[in-house]
Parts: structure tokens; sequence; C-alpha cells
């Protein structure tokens, strides 16, 4: 992303820079699940460093959504804190493509107070469910020959004329302002080849075309070169639109409208609509008009889910339209949310009977060095080797998310010596600064009685101050 700003010039006027701002995420160095064409993980790839077994069961996860073979079915992503879990799931929907829905959602993100659980799960299960829409519609595909804009002196009314060819005849065009909004948006000039839906006036700009090839000396990298059409000038083609269920379920509520898609603001939708929206896309199956692409629903830290959004997941795994549901969890044995009882991973024994389970191991030393050095990469960073075995070394001892944080803070003290290059004792002040979970710890227990305790109780100098309700009386120990 980049953003220009404006700065007064040695002369009192204004000059234009550009700085680019590159936004980095936790996973933004994720670009898949580094594996090769036999679906075997490489040892560093995409990113990705290590868990070769758990990337080896996703490579065959990632082959069969792509053969539409595992609609309906549960997997469990389950392993210690900082093992890699959510980076897996970020992997697989790099490979998967665009073409087919990953839906990331956090478990806590269910108990909403504008919608009830199952209707949340239930909209996140439909927003990962894909319908491929074939369309027939007439288009208009030729090479632009002329275009004549004439404006008014108000600047409001424009009007004009396209003339477009193909290699056997030429035709011109009236157009009217949106059409002339359209062709100025995606910057048309002659030469170009383009093709226009009839339907709605959208214009997509196919190419150059070859016979103009040497109008200009200076060419950029990403020009396309195409031929110029044969034929008539009006065609008809088969358009594939690719939609969500959820998306049609907005659509065809009366209630929402098309308005809701861009607001968020969807709101509850009543089974009815689902069902007969269910009955028409099942029509359109048979009739070969849709496909249905089984997209995948991922629930981060799914322990945060209770025992009946558990029950409801179980049934939407056996309908009809369900997706592929990837779950993360870094709990062992533990309470089942809503229950008296405990079980594995903190889920209830039906659901992980039937899920598909992928373990997760702590990284090793050299494994940690590796993902460091990527995300000094990613953020730009310069890290001498002793600095870098330094940091391996904190990663080792508390967690690699730590390390990780210490990249930013210790740059940040590099420069403030004036220096590009983080070095051995910027990594020592940041340690020093900023406390990890264990060192936390250690000085809450140093210092407990500092701090309120559950009973209210706090010190204050050499005084004890309990906290009391409304109708008792203050205690004060001396």
């Amino acid at each position: 992303m980049s953003i220009a700003t404006s700065v007064q010039d040695g002369n009192g006027g204004s000059s234009t820079t550009t700085n680019n701002l590159a936004l980095i995420a936790s996973h933004s160095h994720i670009s898949g699940l580094g594996l090769d064409d036999h679906l075997q993980p490489k040892e560093s790839s995409q990113g990705m460093v290590g868990q070769l077994k758990a990337r080896r069961g996703l490579g065959v996860i990632l082959k069969m959504i792509q053969q539409g073979k595992i609609a309906g079915r549960a997997i469990l992503i389950a392993g210690p804190p900082s093992t890699g879990k959510t980076a897996l799931a970020m992997g697989l929907s790099q490979n998967l493509g665009n073409d087919v829905p990953f839906t990331a959602i956090t478990a806590s993100e269910i108990y909403s107070k504008e919608l009830s659980k199952t209707e949340s799960l239930t909209q996140s299960f439909r927003k990962s469910i894909g319908i491929r829409i074939k369309e027939e519609t007439e288009v208009i595909e030729g090479e632009v020959v002329e275009i004549q804009i004439d404006r008014s002196l108000t600047g409001g009314h424009k009007q004009g004329k396209i003339t477009i060819r193909t290699t056997d005849m030429e035709t011109i065009y009236e157009l009217g302002n949106k059409m002339i909004d359209e062709l100025s948006k995606e910057k048309i000039i002659a030469g170009d080849v383009i093709s226009i839906d009839k339907a709605n006036g959208k214009i997509t700009k196919l190419g150059r075309s070859y016979t103009r090839a040497r109008d200009y000396d200076a060419m950029g990298s990403n020009t396309k070169f195409v031929s110029c059409p044969e034929g008539e000038l009006q065609v008809r083609k088969e358009v594939l639109h690719t939609v969500s269920l959820h998306e049609i379920d907005v659509i065809n509520s009366r209630q929402q409208g098309f308005l809701a898609l861009f607001s968020g603001d969807t709101g509850e939708i009543r089974s009815e609509v689902r069902d007969q929206i269910n009955l028409k896309v099942a029509e359109w199956k048979e009739e070969g008009k849709a496909e249905i692409i089984p997209g995948v629903l991922f629930i981060d830290e799914v322990h945060m889910l209770d025992i009946e959004c558990f029950s409801f997941i179980n049934r939407l795994l056996e309908d009809e339209f369900s997706p592929i549901v990837i779950m993360a969890t870094n709990r062992g044995i533990s309470k089942t949310r809503g229950t008296n009882y405990k079980s594995p991973h903190g889920l209830p024994l039906d659901l992980l009977d039937r899920s598909i389970i992928i373990q997760t191991e702590n990284y090793n030393e050299e494994e940690i060095k590796k993902i460091l050095n990527i995300r000094c990469n990613e953020e730009e960073v310069e890290i001498n080797s002793d600095a870098l075995n330094l940091l391996t070394k904190i990663g080792v001892e508390t967690s690699l998310r730590y390390a990780s944080n210490l990249i930013s803070v210790s740059y940040l003290i590099s420069k403030k010596r004036r220096s590009e290059i983080i070095e051995i004792e910027d990594i020592k002040r940041s340690y020093l600064l900023f406390l990890d979970s264990s060192r936390s710890v250690a000085f809450l227990q140093e210092n407990e009685s500092n701090y309120i305790d559950d009973d209210g109780k706090v010190v204050f100098g050499k005084n004890t101050i309990i906290s009391v309700g409304e109708n008792d009386k203050m205690d004060t120990d001396p």
C-alpha cells in the first residue's frame, strides 16, 4: 500500500513524495503449505518451517478439497501454543486460491449480542459454500479504434462515440454518462481490446492489440498483447459467477436486501428463505446451470464454544450443503464449556469421534532460528548472526511469539543509536525492557501482596485494606 504526502519545497511550493507502507501481520510471511508437486512438505518453503507430519496431512486434505471429496468432514489441528496451528490454516487457504471459499473465525465471535449462536454458526457455514453459476450473456468484443467524448461547458452532461472493430467489421456506438465514466475508470484508449457486457455495461480490458505494439517506445512490464477478435462484434458468451450461499441468502431476504452485503448488518435470516434457496440451488445443479464448491470454515480456539454450539455443528456437518470444518485448539484434557465433565481438547466425544486429528509439535532450536530469520526478512530488518543466535536462545527458553515480538522492538532501539543492523546489545536491552510470561509470573509471586487478590485484600504502606460490601464495615489491619 502506498500513501502520497505533500511537503513544502524550498520555494514555498509543494511537492509530492510517495512512501511505501508494508502492512505486516503475524502470518503475512505465509504464502502456502510449502509442498512439492507430490504433496510432500519441504523443510522450509513458502514461509513454513518444520511441522512436516502436520503439513503432509494437510497436503492430503488439500487434494481432497480440490477434488470436492471431503465436504461435511471435521479436522482438528491440536497442539501446544506457538506451534503454528493458525499458520497451517493460513497456508492451506493460500494454496486453495480464490476459487475455493475460505472463512476464518474465532470461536468467541459466535457469542454476539446481535445474532443467536446458531444463526452466527449457520452464516459462517454458508459463507464457506460457493456456488459457481453459469450464465449466457451478450457481449461486445473488439479493438477500440477511436473514442470521442464531448463535454458540456457546465461539466454536467457528457456524450460521445466509440469505434470498435474486429478483423471482419467495424461499428460506431453512442456513449452515455455511465459508459463514459466506465471507460475513464478502466483507462481505455485507442488500441485496447475490450469486452462490454450488454446486460450491465461492465467493461473489461482484455489487453493491447498487436497492431498497436509499435505505437509506444516504452511499455509497462504488465502490458498484455492480444490479437484483434474475429467475426461478429456481438457474441453470446458463457459467463461464470461465483457467489457464496450466504450472499444468496442475504439478497433474497426481504428484511435485508442487497445493500446488507456492503454494510455487514445482515441480521437473522429465516429458515424458510434458506430452504427455498437450497431447493433452487439443487435444481440449478441438476440442470447443469450451477456447480457447488465446498469451501473451508476455519474455527480458531474452538474450545471456547459451548456444548450447544458443538451439538449444532454436528447437525450442520450432516447437511447436504456443508463445507469442510477445520478447528484449532491448544487445550489438553479440559472441561467442555457448558458441561461438568472433562474431555480431550475440550471437545465433546461425539464431535471428536467424527474428526480427523492432526497433531502439531514444539519447534526445535534450528526451526525457531529459521522462523525468526524469515520474520526478520518479512519486517525488512537486518540482524547479525550473533544477535540472531541470542534471539533464538530466548525463543527456546521463553516462546517463539515473545522472540518474534522482540524483533521490531530491537530494531527501534538500534535505530535510536543510529544503526541499521540489530546487534546483541539491542536484543539484551529489549529483553530487559519487556517481560516474557514466565518472568512476569515470577514477579507477581514475589510482589503478591502489592496486588489486589481474590478476597479484595491489598497492602497500602503498612496497612492491609479489605474491600467490603455496602452493608458491611471496612476492616483495616494495622
